[in-house]
């Protein structure tokens, strides 16, 4: 995963490195300067900043002292209280910091080689779909030989600040990282996908089965090595960090450092009495003012819990902005969790594997409508279907599909000002089996997603078989940007971009001809089948012109609803249509009845009952049974 690591903007770390310790200098970064550019994307410096280099300010500068933990983290000047959670969050996962900060053990001060420092450093993160690697050197901001951001507990540990530098690159200064988003910072440590949940919306606190639910999944998250933070909405500039009764602190994000089932009673007792609490731990970035209400470090519900089991789970008694409380009292107080996991798609794997499909797409501007490709959402009804399409299959009865869409990083700068994110969502529509070219007409929508300036979106849905068009867009019509695209499923989906309106015309149409016109029949049941005494177990065929799409079984049932779809391109307008109806037998299935339509561009009628016929091509006659079904046809091709 890592061996395909890229250079961000061409800078060599190796090489650099290489060049530095035989020049005997110290690395000096020319692509982000220790200078107020690198600070702010506008407003003038406040106290005069000094950029130094560790060693002046401290003796025996380190990477880690004693290791790395999620108590080395204090957040600075600027409001990066998101990023020092992620950074927190990335601290309690080994396997996590270790891609994030790479060859951490060469990167490391050796006071046994000062002439092997040359006052570099490089670190991974994952940005629009790709690891990229971010070279800096190790002169930092201070204000009176103090680190003005972000900094660790022990003077001469420098992971967060170089690790925060590195990120302030990506972003275009330090200022960009006022007041972000824990989300985004959470995917580019893991690659992971980040799923936002409003716990006030959802009304967590007072509904316990959906509750113990969310804790199973936010619990499985955890165990399976991804990070979770959460946060206290702040409605009002006043309320942002304001500190409520109970000790926590409104617009702020806490990193969930631990996720536990917590047996009560103490002794042998509390083996037989299986009495759990969840319970999860959290950690405040600025490393003081914790929770003061149940389960807080000196209250006495810990009199409920025997000693050993609190020293399992590391209860301390400091104020090191670290606590624990109750799941329920989580979703009374907090308003928001991000769960950020990593989607696991290694068949070695004991846990669920998934399959990814993973597209770059943008949203373009055209003076031609057919190659317009910004369109806006569905309130923009006359655009919409210009917008990107992408198609995928759900290939079993009923399957769980994750979708995000990423729009491309903006970098902050002085010339360019904030790098604002467009307002992007995305539709899901359930569309026709054998659909294969755009969706030109409404049909039915399966899911949306929410619709926000946020760097992702994401959505987590359970879909039934079929095939499917995701349509991801700006809110707006005419903005334009890239996008990375992540489609996850349980079997491999098929996923790609639809790019042609109708079938393209080749050098055989004028000799097998072009289509003249295009029908959609939408069979939606079926009455009155001939029966068995357990049902009929019945499915349903749709032909035209040696093309044609089945439903799934319907099983043990005389009045089946199928809701199967199939769209043809017709070069022979005058061949009706067949739709049949099978039962379906171990040896040999059995055939139901059929009916012929004409489908004809000039029917309006869409609705149609017809009674099932016989095959005999002579005088069909009448079969037990009705099918109810839905016919469109247009001389033109881009209608449906």
């Amino acid at each position: 995963m890592f061996s395909c690591v890229k250079p961000y903007e061409d800078q060599n770390y190796s090489a650099l490195k290489r060049a530095c310790l035989r020049k005997k200098v110290l690395f000096e970064d020319p692509n982000f300067p220790a200078t107020d550019d690198s600070l702010y994307y506008k407003g003038s410096p406040g106290p005069t900043v000094r950029w130094k280099r560790p060693k002046d300010i401290c003796e025996d500068p380190r990477l880690f002292v004693d290791g790395i933990s999620s108590h080395d983290l204090h957040q600075g000047q600027v409001g990066n209280c998101w990023f020092v959670a992620a950074c927190s969050s990335l601290a309690s996962r080994e396997s996590l910091w270790q891609k994030v900060i790479p060859d951490w053990k060469e990167q490391e001060w050796d006071p046994e080689k000062p002439n092997a420092y040359a006052g570099i450093f490089h670190f991974h993160f994952w940005r629009f779909g790709e690891w990229v690697d971010v070279v800096i050197d190790d002169r930092l901001p201070t204000v009176n030989n103090q680190l003005i951001y972000c900094h660790s507990s022990s003077r001469n540990e420098f992971w967060c600040a170089l690790v925060e530098k590195a990120y302030a690159k990506l972003a275009g200064c330090y200022q960009a990282l006022d007041g972000g988003n824990t989300a985004d910072a959470l995917v580019d440590f893991t690659g992971g996908v980040s799923e936002p949940i409003d716990l006030t919306e959802g009304d967590f606190a007072n509904d316990e089965a959906k509750r113990n639910q969310l804790f199973e999944r936010v619990l499985k998250v955890h165990s399976r090595g991804g990070l979770i933070s959460a946060s206290i909405k702040a409605v009002t500039a006043a309320d942002m960090e304001a500190r409520l009764a109970c000790g926590l602190v409104k617009g702020h994000a806490y990193a969930i450092t631990d996720v536990r089932k917590v047996r009560l009673g103490h002794g042998l007792l509390a083996f037989f009495k299986s009495e759990k609490l969840d319970m999860i731990r959290l950690r405040n970035p600025w490393g003081e003012r914790e929770w003061n209400g149940p389960w807080s470090d000196t209250s006495e519900e810990w009199q409920k819990v025997s000693k050993s089991e609190r020293e399992k789970l590391g209860v301390t008694v400091q104020d090191d902005g670290e606590f624990w409380m109750t799941f329920e009292d989580l979703c009374r107080y907090f308003t928001d969790i991000i769960k950020c996991r990593l989607i696991n798609t290694s068949y070695l794997s004991i846990h669920k594997t998934w399959e990814e499909a993973r597209l770059r797409g943008a949203w373009t501007r055209h003076e031609d409508p057919l190659q317009n490709r910004s369109g806006g959402c569905i309130n923009h009804k006359d655009t919409f279907f210009q917008n990107p399409q992408y198609i995928f299959d759900v290939k079993k009865p009923e399957d769980e599909v994750l979708i995000c869409i990423q729009q491309r990083p903006k970098q902050s700068t002085r010339r360019g000002g904030k790098g604002e994110n467009l307002a992007i969502g995305f539709d899901i529509y359930k569309v026709e089996e054998n659909r294969q070219y755009r969706m030109h007409s409404l049909q039915h929508r399966a899911a949306s997603s929410i619709y926000i300036n946020s760097r992702s979106v994401f959505l987590r849905t359970e879909q039934p078989e079929g095939r499917y068009v995701i349509i991801p867009t700006t809110f707006e019509p005419g903005h334009t940007g890239e996008f990375l695209l992540r489609v996850f499923t349980d079997v491999p989906s098929n996923c790609r971009e639809l790019r042609l309106d109708e079938p393209p015309r080749t050098c055989w149409s004028s000799l097998c001809g072009y289509p003249q016109q295009v029908t959609q029949v939408h069979v939606l049941g079926a009455a009155g089948l001939k029966d068995s005494p357990t049902g009929a177990n019945s499915y349903v065929i749709i032909k035209c012109e040696g093309d044609k799409v089945r439903s799934a079984v319907q099983k043990g049932t005389s009045t089946p609803e199928y809701d199967v779809k199939g769209v043809f391109y017709r070069k022979k307008p005058s061949q009706p249509i067949t739709v049949q109806i099978w039962n379906h037998r171990v040896l040999k299935d059995e055939f139901l009845g059929q009916v012929h339509l004409k489908a004809n561009a000039d029917d309006l009628q869409a609705l149609h009952t017809l009674h099932l016929r016989d095959r005999s091509s002579r005088q069909p006659s009448d079969l037990p049974g009705t099918v109810a079904l839905r016919v469109l046809s247009s001389a033109s091709l881009t209608a449906v």
